[in-house]
């Protein structure tokens, strides 16, 4: 493993959660929760349970990749129907709209933690997410889930890092957030525009985009991409990714010069 600071963190890390004894995770199959998940099996065995939920902003292919990548970790895995779109306050979009999400998952992974007779339930949040708007933190606080990478004191990097020494595939995967962040605050969020959001995102990557938003203004779809991938777009594909998006039902294609930002709807 490269770097003193990494081992350290790592050991800390196996340290944190033997004392935790048992565990259910939110394991969405990105790269924090795989790698949480991935290092909790190794030190707590059948102790640990993953739980991914399964809901209309989490698209096909995310839970497929999630099950693959749980299936070769060999750990304990389940899913659980979550309901977001039926809460009240969430459709609505507020900027606190992830405190809503969180509160009813958090709560039905209690829920599992309790039946299965597991102590706690940890999440995949790490140092770097202090720095942006996540409302969904006072969810996890008022639950008592904890946060075990960001206790240790990882950042991003660190994970990426420690996830390809273990040799796991999400090293590098793009970072990913549910489909709901895909519209500014205040826009209604509809199973309609959730579907048509989530068409327009894998039909771009079904012809080779790999970090992308595609944010919904009304009929106009602003595309963020990574900044390798602009040559793409408006060269040999543009033609492609014009024909993508009209058929999700947008009516114009702009790409955004500043390119992929996480949180972008944050800006306004």
């Amino acid at each position: 493993m490269t770097g003193e600071t990494l081992r350290r963190k790592y050991d800390a890390l196996q340290e944190i959660l033997r004392e935790l004894g048992s565990c259910v995770i939110a394991y969405s199959g990105g790269v924090d929760s795989t790698l949480l998940f991935a290092v909790a099996a190794s030190v707590l065995g059948d102790r640990v349970l993953a739980v991914t939920a399964l809901s209309e902003t989490y698209p096909a292919s995310e839970l497929a990749a999630a099950r693959e990548i749980a299936a070769k970790l060999g750990g304990r895995f389940m899913e659980v129907v979550s309901e977001e779109l039926d809460i009240p306050g969430f459709r609505e979009n507020p900027r606190d709209r992830c405190y809503f999400c969180k509160k009813e998952l958090f709560g039905k992974l209690r829920g599992i933690a309790d039946a299965e007779g597991l102590r706690y339930v940890l999440d995949g949040n790490n140092v770097d997410d202090q720095s942006d708007h996540r409302p969904g933190r006072r969810a996890a606080a008022e639950l008592g889930v904890r946060s075990p990478l960001e206790e240790t004191g990882f950042t991003k990097a660190d994970i990426r890092e420690l996830s390809r020494d273990l040799g796991l595939s999400t090293w590098d995967k793009p970072a990913y957030a549910c489909l709901s962040s895909r519209f500014p605050y205040g826009t209604e969020i509809t199973r309609d525009r959730v579907r048509q959001v989530g068409q327009a995102e894998e039909g771009l990557r079904t012809i080779g985009f790999r970090t992308l938003r595609v944010r919904y203004h009304g009929n106009v779809a602003r595309v963020e991409l990574g900044p390798g991938e602009f040559p793409q777009a408006v060269g040999p594909l543009r033609t492609e990714v014009i024909r993508i998006i009209k058929d999700a039902g947008f009516v114009y294609v702009s790409i955004d010069l500043e390119g992929f930002r996480s949180g972008a709807m944050n800006e306004a």
